[in-house]
């Protein structure tokens, strides 16, 4: 039994669904978005609140039972409220800044390193924070990955970009081992 799958999704008052056959269309003030359903996936729509169910009991429906629920849920946070990702670069000389469509990195390598913004994305710097915005989850996922991919945290002194609720535990350096004889 899918804990997930079974929860329900109470839609905000500024967002529509929609039910067309498998096609679950979500729209927002100036925004919509289309998930299509597998077919042993069913909707249920009443009032303001959503329940999915799944036609059988096979590996393959429980698998994407849950899967499709927080896929549902994720789109409509995303119109509402959004979602942020905060990255934390740590080191001595490292700048990061937004210049235009792109961010521009020096982390310590012999040369600058620049990413192009995707255009649905916000991204801006504040002190040693990285800001990502966005409405889809998964693409602010994926970028803040790939940013902290570049440069990631190293274990001794803690330097590189980092998550900012990320623990990174650090190990004690040569100076600190005993000297055993």
């Amino acid at each position: 039994m899918s804990r997930i799958g079974n929860k329900k999704i109470i839609i905000p008052e500024n967002v529509e669904v929609k039910i067309d056959d498998s096609d679950i269309v979500i729209k927002s003030q100036n925004e919509e978005r289309t998930i299509k359903l597998p077919v042993n996936l069913n909707v249920d729509l009443s009032s303001n609140i959503l329940r999915l169910t799944r036609k059988n009991e096979l590996k393959d429906s429980k698998s994407l039972h849950g899967t499709y629920l927080r896929l549902i849920e994720n789109t409509i946070i995303g119109m509402t409220d959004g979602f942020v990702k905060k990255l934390e670069y740590k080191g001595v000389g490292f700048t990061v800044a937004v210049n235009g469509d792109k961010l521009a990195m020096r982390l310590g390598f012999s040369h600058p390193i620049e990413i192009v913004i995707p255009k649905d994305l916000n991204v801006s710097v504040q002190k040693n924070i990285i800001l990502i915005e966005g409405k889809d989850k998964d693409r602010v996922g994926l970028f803040a990955a790939k940013i902290r991919e570049i440069k990631k945290p190293e274990v001794y002194k803690g330097k590189g970009i980092r998550y900012f609720d990320e623990q990174i535990k650090k190990k004690a350096g040569k100076a600190a081992q005993s000297s055993g004889s």
